[in-house]
């Protein structure tokens, strides 16, 4: 199926109120580009440099969301840029991302990471520590930032039960949240899970291979 097929494919059955970020992290400019002539704006890399070597060559209205584990010195690659950072899993990169902002004049929107897999390869906050940090001194200082939302990656399974209670969890935690926090977005589920992530509540889903195809890593 191609690019085209699959996007409008996967469309077709979001809800309206779902966004979709198109994974596009290892995928060269002409496949994302099939992607954004489709119709396509919103687009989710791994890689601070290499989603900055995309955002020079391609159009000015692409949304770009740094969905991958951040290097705290290579927010300033993006920070003129991004839209959405959805990792963002400490107070000292949620400082470094203002520190980047306000050098650039803006606001950058976050997520906060929440850790919800049992595996211990997956990043986040804990739920404790996500209510500490929002209630600290340190972050309500900073001005340059905005927390849009949670985000969060279930373990990898095939487990029904397992990712339910998974994406309920924190399902449960962006609803006590939402109304005293002014937040927006729940980004949970990817191309093997994001169905179930949006019953279980997700307005914000992150898919690469069902629209790419498969990645290629050795090249």
């Amino acid at each position: 199926m191609s690019i085209k097929n699959s996007l409008n494919n996967i469309k077709s059955k979001l809800p309206n109120n779902v966004t979709l970020v198109a994974v596009s992290k290892t995928k060269p400019i002409p496949e994302i580009m099939e992607a954004y002539e489709a119709g396509q704006r919103v687009f989710g890399e791994n890689k601070i440099q290499e989603m900055a070597a995309k955002y020079e060559e391609m159009p000015k209205d692409i949304e770009w969301h740094m969905i991958g584990h951040i290097q705290r010195n290579k927010v300033k690659y993006m920070a003129s840029f991004v839209s959405l950072i959805h990792a963002v899993d400490s107070l000292k990169l949620l400082k470094e991302i203002n520190k980047q902002a306000l050098k650039n004049n803006r606001t950058i929107s976050c997520l906060l990471q929440v850790k919800i897999a049992d595996e211990d390869s997956k990043f986040g906050l804990p739920e404790e520590d996500v209510l500490q940090l929002l209630v600290s001194e340190e972050f309500t200082s900073l001005q340059n930032i905005k927390i849009e939302g949670l985000m969060g990656m279930a373990t990898f399974t095939n487990d029904e039960a397992q990712l339910i209670q998974e994406f309920q969890k924190l399902n449960t935690l962006y609803n006590t949240l939402k109304n005293k926090y002014n937040l927006s977005t729940l980004s949970m589920g990817m191309s093997g899970d994001y169905p179930l992530a949006i019953t279980n509540g997700s307005n914000m889903v992150r898919v690469g291979s069902a629209i790419f195809g498969e990645r290629n890593y050795s090249k």
